[in-house]
């Protein structure tokens, strides 16, 4: 008997409507959910497989009601997780600020450059222009990052779809990292790096090159970060998978700990060795502090 595989999708709700003169994003999610309810009723060897998950988040057969301790382990991993992301948050923004606002690091090029093309992204999707395009764009990075981690776990995939409509892998390897790894790197920006970076080993890139990178780096981490927010709440089977709570703790943790990789790299005046005694001065302090209100309310 062939091994089970197991697909993960990418499904959405919308709740407004787009432009009447041709089928909204909600009309065409319904129609891509009829036909998965067709494809998940077929024969269940096909092509080989036991299986096959829907291609939609309302049809996807994630199970929402997982054993108890399996629950209570998530939630408890989840809160464990929270003190470290409110410390890390702490320590980002007390040292942004000071880098920006103290040592002027908002007048730099790098950061001007990066905030340019990251306003531009966020005028581009507030304005909806080539909404489909981008929409698109993101699905494909999505799947794509799916597909780059299941290869790193030395899985295989069997199947891929990209559309408007959602996407899907169906893979016989699944697990947290492969499951929400496209909610916290951004594929798009990643691949700019590479591609300056692949550049830059035949020919120096002058500054002009440089304030590029910067501005296409803002232009796609806010592509990043704004499709991400826009496609968390519509009920992500990804999500569901490994417990909501724990994902979007994961999931935020995560992308600030990027975020603090590439202040990093670009401000003179943070650097990885400074953030982490920063960090572990105010692990202590909020370890005190919560002590402190422990012993007060037992009191």
């Amino acid at each position: 008997m062939p091994p089970s595989r197991k697909s993960i999708r990418l499904g959405s709700k919308t709740g407004g409507n787009r432009r009447r003169e041709k089928a909204s994003f909600t009309e065409s999610l319904r129609l891509a959910q009829a036909r998965a309810r067709v494809r998940a009723n077929r024969p269940a060897n096909r092509r080989g497989r036991k299986w096959v998950r829907a291609a939609i988040a309302e049809t996807y057969p994630v199970d929402d009601s997982p054993h108890l301790l399996l629950r209570m382990f998530r939630w408890m991993l989840g809160l464990a997780l929270a003190p470290l992301a409110v410390v890390t948050s702490w320590t980002f923004f007390n040292l942004f600020s000071s880098a920006a606002l103290d040592h002027l690091f908002w007048t730099s090029a790098p950061f001007w450059y990066f905030a340019t093309g990251a306003v531009l992204m966020i005028a581009w999707f507030a304005t909806g222009l080539l909404w489909d395009l981008f929409l698109y764009l993101y699905v494909l990075g999505h799947e794509l990052t799916h597909i780059l981690f299941i290869r790193l776990f030395r899985g295989t995939v069997a199947e891929w779809g990209v559309s408007v409509d959602g996407g899907y892998v169906t893979t016989d390897k699944t697990n947290i990292l492969i499951a929400l790894a496209p909610y916290f790197v951004p594929l798009w920006a990643a691949l700019t790096v590479g591609i300056y970076a692949c550049v830059g080993v035949f020919v120096d890139l002058s500054p002009a090159g440089l304030k590029s990178l910067y501005a296409l780096l803002g232009f796609f981490w806010a592509f990043h970060l704004l499709w991400t927010l826009w496609m968390i709440p519509r009920d992500q089977p990804d999500l569901r998978e490994n417990g909501t709570f724990l994902s979007l703790v994961i999931i935020y943790l995560a992308n600030l700990l990027i975020l603090v990789t590439l202040t990093c790299l670009a401000s003179p005046d943070m650097s990885f060795r400074g953030f982490g005694v920063e960090w572990i001065h105010n692990a202590r302090a909020g370890f005190d502090a919560a002590q402190a209100l422990a012993v007060r309310f037992l009191r």
